[in-house]
């Protein structure tokens, strides 16, 4: 049971940091939209990205998590480095909210930040999936 709850943890949160890094790059190509057409579309795709696959990812994610966690919750919360991993997930968790606002923000047509502002946000994910990775794979501070 573990193996396949560990499995399918793996295969949420890498489908869930697949939207998080794809949809801040829709947001720097809607910033740079001018045409109707493209940035109705633009609200579309985001919208369908956030809802139809980010949204039941993290929410598969936090259920698996929460499957592991409970087969050993002693172990996991007397090591430091998955109180590290627990407050980069809440992290990500923030992240992920904060694209909701911001894809509320283009659906009504109250975007000021730049392309370049959005090329930067992009680039977080990144961060967060490293130290995940690093957190839960080489363990340190055990």
């Amino acid at each position: 049971m573990y193996d396949w709850a560990k499995a399918f943890h793996i295969i949420s949160m890498t489908t869930w940091f697949a939207a998080l890094f794809y949809l801040p790059r829709l947001f720097v190509y809607h910033a740079l939209a001018r045409d109707e057409i493209s940035v109705e579309r633009f609200k579309i795709m985001q919208s369908k990205l956030y809802h139809g696959i980010a949204n039941p990812s993290m929410v598969a994610t936090m259920l698996f998590g929460l499957l592991l966690f409970s087969m050993s919750p002693t172990y996991y919360l007397s090591q430091t480095w998955f109180e590290l991993k627990l407050l980069a997930v809440a992290l990500v968790v923030i992240y992920h909210l904060m694209c909701l606002k911001y894809i509320l923000v283009f659906r009504a047509d109250s975007n000021f930040k730049s392309h370049i502002y959005f090329r930067i946000f992009n680039e977080i994910p990144v961060l967060f999936l490293v130290s995940i990775v690093i957190l839960v794979v080489i363990r340190p501070l055990q």
